[in-house]
């Protein structure tokens, strides 16, 4: 059992680094925000088809991810959007962005899913070992990700970023203090979901094909490792607000390997995330202690 586990580390640690991408785009909406979004679910696999759309095409990898970033971000701002000026609670605003998107992704690819091949990808375009070695693939996710967290917590200290954390804290002061709500939240969506498609077009590049289907459960993932990663660091300061979804990913996908290694079935998997986090939000409120807000 020991053995199998510590065989599969390299390899749940690259799917770990490039899905915390997706658990830190969880996090902006919930925690900077005070909103929940389910956007997500569809911006990932979005990213994934629009990339592998445009790079089966003949544009330029890079070029390709791009536009999937800028695709996501745009799933993330029509979400923002219809919950600020059609006023439908962001989590419903959320959900019909999301089903939306199954049928962008269909005419993106013109087809359920489309392979990539090894040489059209950015990691070719870097150097062909990367695709061929784990441990290549975990430092090159692991630079990503820590650049991707440092320019975070950059940007949350800038004048922008300290815009959007006090529209999170209080909505209704903000205009008193020159802050327009409605931009920011369009603007947090966006960059969430551009985080998530970021990640969705990263994985079509590293398994070789895009399937609509690639986001079924993500979101319940990304939310245990948000949870897992914060009873870890804490959320004190937006520096862990921001680290602690990247531990929460390591460490829950250490523990769903160790559990396949264990004999677990992989089918009970999304049964047991399920009930973890539904466990995990429901036992403070059961024992009469206050459940830290999700979004309202």
């Amino acid at each position: 059992m020991i053995g199998v586990f510590l065989n599969l580390v390299p390899v749940t640690l690259v799917q770990s680094l490039v899905y915390s991408l997706v658990a830190i785009a969880i996090m902006i909406p919930f925690r900077t925000l005070s909103l929940p979004d389910l956007t997500v679910e569809g911006s990932f696999p979005l990213g994934g088809c629009v990339a592998a759309a445009l790079i089966t095409a003949g544009f330029n990898p890079w070029a390709g991810t791009v536009f999937a970033v800028a695709a996501g971000a745009l799933a993330g701002a029509a979400t923002a959007l219809i919950h600020l000026r059609l006023r439908i609670p962001s989590l419903l605003a959320g959900i019909l962005v999301a089903t939306m998107i199954w049928s962008v992704d269909l005419r993106a690819m013109g087809m359920p899913n489309r392979s990539v091949a090894p040489e059209l990808s950015v990691y070719d375009a870097i150097t062909p070992d990367i695709l061929l070695s784990n441990w290549l693939q975990v430092a090159v996710f692991a630079a990503l990700v820590g650049s991707v967290v440092l320019a975070l917590i950059g940007f949350y200290r800038t004048e922008m970023g300290l815009s959007l954390r006090c529209v999170g804290a209080n909505a209704r002061l903000s205009p008193a203090l020159g802050i327009s709500p409605r931009t920011y939240v369009v603007l947090g969506f966006g960059l969430a979901n551009g985080l998530a498609a970021l990640g969705g077009a990263l994985v079509v590049q590293q398994q070789g094909y895009a399937d609509v289907t690639m986001g079924f459960g993500i979101l319940v993932n990304a939310l245990a490792a948000l949870i897992i990663g914060e009873a870890i660091v804490g959320q004190a300061s937006i520096e862990r607000q921001i680290i602690a979804p990247v531990v929460g990913s390591i460490v829950y996908y250490q523990l769903v390997s160790l559990g396949l290694a264990t004999g677990l079935h992989p089918s009970d998997l999304k049964f047991l995330t399920g009930a973890f986090v539904l466990i995990t939000l429901g036992l403070p409120l059961l024992t009469g202690r206050r459940r830290p807000a999700v979004g309202t």
